[in-house]
C-alpha cells in the first residue's frame, strides 16, 4: 500500500469505532482487540505499516503489555519482565517515548528522511523498513499516575500522512483508548485474582463462588512444605535480606508445585499448601500423587542449585521440610461476611501440614503418608508410626527411596526447560513511576516503558 490516502471515509472509522466499543464490552481479550482494531484501520484505507500500542499492567512480574502490528504479519506480544530496579535502560531515555513524557506532551510527530541523521535509535529501525512518516503518542486512562497507554502509528506511503489521516488517527485514538481501559481493566483482574487467589481457586471466584460458605469437598493429593530455622534466618540477615531469602526459597521450592495438575493454593508464612486435585477413584488419585511427587524432584533439584550458590556466596544453606498425603478437603470461602479467604480445610489439610512437621523429627528433608505411597508407588522407606495430634488412628510415615528422587530423562529434559519465556514475558516496562509536575517542576524518576521498541 505504498500510496498516499487523499481521503478517509468517516462512515468506516465510525464502523471501526463501534466494532471496539461492541468488542470491549463483550470481554474480549486486549489482543484480539488490537488485533482487529488495526486489520480494520487498514481496511478502511489508512495508509499503516506498523502500530506499535503498550498499556500498563497491575502484574507482580509484568509492569506492561506492549503489542506491535506489522501490515500483512499481524500483531506480535513483546517486551520484558519487571526489572525490578529504577534505571531506566538507555534506549528508553533515547526514545520518543522518553521525550513524550519528559516534556508532558501528547504527540509526536515526524517525518523519516532515510539520508538524514536520526533523531532517535528506533528511526534506524524503521527506516530499515520504509518507513516514511512517524506519530507517537502519549494516552492516559484518567486514573492514578501510571496507568495509560503509549504508542505510535508509522507509515510507508511516499507522502507520509496527511492531514485528513492524521485527524483519523486522532479521532480514533479516543476509542481505542475507551476499549482498551476495559479490556486492560478486565486483564488485571483476572491478573490479581490468578496471582493471590491461585488459578483454580481465580476462576472458580470469577464463575461466582464468592459468598462465604461457597464451595465444595474434593480429594486431592496434598503438599505441605516449610522452610527450616526462619527465625534464626530473620534475626541474623535483618528484614529485608529475610525477604530475599524468603522469595529464594520460594522460587527453588514453590514453582514446580503450580504446574502439571498443581496449584499453590495459600503461602502460610515461610510455608505453602499445594494440591493436586483428582477424582474419588484409584486412577486419577495415582496420576495426582505422581504429578506431586514428580514435582518434589523438581523441587529437590531447584533447592540443591540454590544452596550450592548460596554457598559459593558465603550464605547458609536453606533447610526444607515437605510433607506429602492424599485425602478429602474441603475447598471454599471462610472468614467473616465482608473478608473472606478462598483455600482448602478439613482433617486431611491438618494432617498434611503435621506429616510436615515429622521431618524435624526424623531429620528428613521429606516424607509421606502411607495413603501417599500407595497410590504414587515406587521405592519408599518405613521410618515408623506416628499418633498425630486429632487423629484417631495411627500414620505410617514413609521416606521416599533413592529411585523416586531420581528425575527420570523426560522430567530432566522439563527441567532444562523450565524457565524458557513466554512471548508475554517479552513485556515493555511502561508506566511504573509516571512522570509528573509539580509547578513546573518534574519528579526525579521517569518510567520505564519500552527497550526501544516504539
Amino acid at each position: 500500500m505504498n500510496t498516499r490516502v487523499a481521503d478517509v471515509s468517516n462512515i468506516l472509522l465510525d464502523r471501526v469505532s463501534a466494532w471496539l466499543k461492541t468488542t470491549a464490552l463483550s470481554g474480549e481479550s486486549l489482543e484480539y482487540l488490537i488485533t482487529g482494531f488495526c486489520e480494520r484501520l487498514a481496511a478502511a484505507g489508512l495508509p499503516l505499516l506498523r502500530v506499535h500500542l503498550s498499556f500498563s499492567m497491575l502484574h507482580p512480574l509484568y509492569d506492561a503489555l506492549g503489542f506491535t502490528w506489522m501490515r500483512g504479519q499481524g500483531v506480535t506480544v513483546e517486551g520484558f519482565r519487571a526489572s525490578g530496579g529504577d534505571t531506566e535502560p538507555s534506549r528508553f531515555l533515547l526514545s520518543p517515548y522518553y521525550y513524550l513524557l519528559s516534556n508532558n506532551l501528547d504527540h509526536l510527530r515526524r517525518r523519516i528522511d532515510p539520508t538524514a541523521p536520526s533523531e532517535f535509535p528506533v528511526f534506524d529501525d524503521l527506516k530499515a523498513i520504509g518507513v516514511t512518516d512517524y506519530m507517537a503518542f502519549v494516552q492516559s486512562f484518567g486514573e492514578a499516575p501510571g496507568q495509560g497507554m503509549v504508542g505510535s502509528w508509522s507509515t510507508d506511503a511516499p507522502g507520509g500522512f496527511n492531514d485528513n489521516v492524521i485527524e483519523a488517527l486522532l479521532k480514533v485514538q479516543n476509542s481505542l483508548a475507551v476499549a482498551a481501559k476495559m479490556a486492560v481493566l478486565g486483564k488485571l483482574a483476572d491478573n490479581m485474582l490468578m496471582t493471590y487467589l491461585g488459578g483454580n481457586a481465580g476462576k472458580r471466584v470469577l464463575s461466582g463462588q464468592i459468598r462465604r460458605g461457597d464451595g465444595e469437598t474434593i480429594r486431592a493429593a496434598l503438599v505441605m512444605a516449610d522452610m527450616r530455622q526462619s527465625t534464626v534466618l530473620a534475626e541474623k540477615e535483618g528484614r529485608q535480606a529475610y525477604i530475599d531469602t524468603l522469595n529464594q526459597f520460594f522460587d527453588a521450592i514453590a514453582m514446580p508445585f503450580n504446574r502439571n495438575g498443581g496449584e499453590i493454593l495459600s503461602f502460610i508464612g515461610d510455608g505453602f499448601l499445594a494440591v493436586y486435585p483428582c477424582g474419588r477413584h484409584r486412577e486419577p488419585s495415582q496420576v495426582a500423587a505422581k504429578a506431586a511427587m514428580s514435582a518434589v524432584r523438581h523441587a529437590t533439584m531447584r533447592m540443591n542449585e540454590l544452596n550450592e550458590k548460596r554457598r559459593n556466596d558465603g550464605l547458609a544453606d536453606i533447610r526444607y521440610g515437605i510433607g506429602l498425603h492424599v485425602g478429602n478437603v474441603m475447598f471454599g470461602n471462610v472468614g467473616l461476611k465482608d473478608r473472606l479467604t478462598f483455600s482448602a480445610f478439613g482433617s486431611a489439610v491438618n494432617e498434611v501440614q503435621r506429616l510436615q512437621g515429622l521431618t524435624k523429627k526424623y531429620s528428613q528433608s521429606i516424607v509421606a503418608s502411607q495413603t501417599f505411597a500407595t497410590y504414587c508407588s515406587g521405592e519408599w522407606v518405613t521410618l515408623g508410626q506416628e499418633k498425630l495430634r486429632g487423629v484417631r488412628q495411627k500414620l505410617t510415615v514413609l521416606l521416599p527411596g533413592q529411585t523416586n528422587l531420581k528425575l527420570d530423562r523426560a522430567e530432566a529434559l522439563e527441567a532444562d526447560g523450565r524457565d524458557g519465556r513466554s512471548e508475554a514475558e517479552q513485556v515493555m516496562l511502561l508506566y511504573r513511576d509516571a512522570r509528573t509536575t509539580r509547578g513546573g517542576e518534574p519528579r526525579s524518576k521517569v518510567p520505564m516503558i519500552a527497550r526501544g521498541l516504539n
